[in-house]
């Protein structure tokens, strides 16, 4: 199976393309596949081991002070406020939730990718209603509407399985222990949600860009220089605490639908565009990573 797993991107942006309405038909299944992928992830680790490290402090202060810096300096020198906008939420995103996922076949920390996965969401659950309060795009909402927005948009699928497997490991291992030994499936529900994912972001480019092609281009120029540079940085800052693949996955591979989903709700909606051209780039990336992982292998 390890030799497929190179093809699943290739594969899932085909059948993206030639079923992207149908899958976007199916995305409300999405968040319930992700949430599987969570509770297998979170079963296959000891919880009691998962510790906040300078790794996980310096992503986080690198997603506050590089998306607010860079939209002030984009604003600053006369960039369209739409693509300041989509830079601001492509670099505030949190992490994606089956980041575990690729991270661990490529050989990263289980507990490292895990203790981020948890604490990067709920960092962006208080700052980055803060952060849409100060830019006042819609005045509307305050902090706390905003806050609980975001907020019951990550409890239900990642709050939920992080306690089922906290309860298991407690009161029943047995179960738990279980459960781990099938988190192989982990990766055929993530080939499932790619494909949901992706061609629902292709449906979702295709809707907006008409009439819309020059910010349409814009975006995913942005896009593309943004996925490049926190995958890079990532890589640099993990391999500084010696974990190159953790530090590179927990920065650069982001829950695009959630990132769609804020910038659409708090920002201008064609913002969302960017997170929609991420999601193909990081996923192009991950795909040669295995490639890459497999043949040195």
């Amino acid at each position: 199976m390890s030799k497929l797993r190179p093809y699943v991107l290739p594969i899932a942006l085909v059948l993206g393309l030639l079923l992207h309405r149908f899958c976007t038909m199916l995305s409300p299944a999405v968040p319930y596949v992700i949430f599987a992928i969570l509770l297998l992830t979170f079963c296959a680790v000891d919880l009691r081991k998962l510790r906040l490290t300078m790794i996980d402090v310096w992503i986080m202060l690198f997603q506050l002070v590089v998306s607010t810096g860079s939209y002030a300096i984009l604003l600053f020198a006369g960039a369209s406020h739409i693509v300041a906008e989509g830079v601001l939420i492509g670099v505030l995103c949190p992490v994606a939730s089956s980041v575990a996922v690729i991270s661990c076949m490529l050989g990263a920390n289980r507990e490292t990718v895990t203790t981020y996965t948890i604490v990067g969401n709920l960092m962006v659950a208080v700052a980055a209603p803060a952060i849409f309060t100060i830019i006042g795009v819609k005045p509307e909402l305050s902090f706390i509407a905003s806050f609980w927005l975001i907020l019951k948009k990550i409890a239900p699928t990642l709050g939920l399985p992080f306690f089922i497997a906290l309860g298991l490991q407690l009161l029943w291992p047995k179960a738990k222990q279980t459960i781990a030994k099938i988190n192989g499936l982990g990766f055929y529900l993530w080939s499932l949600a790619l494909l949901l994912t992706l061609g629902q972001t292709i449906d979702f480019i295709i809707l907006h860009g008409r009439g819309n092609w020059s910010a349409i281009v814009w975006l995913g120029v942005a896009s593309l220089s943004f996925c490049i540079a926190q995958f890079g940085l990532g890589r640099l800052l993990g391999r500084r605490y010696g974990d190159t693949v953790s530090g590179g996955q927990l920065l650069g591979q982001k829950n695009t639908a959630m990132g769609i989903w804020m910038a659409n709700t708090f920002l201008h909606p064609l913002a969302s565009v960017f997170m929609a051209f991420y999601s193909i780039f990081q996923n192009v990336f991950n795909s040669w990573q295995l490639w890459h992982y497999n043949r040195k292998k």
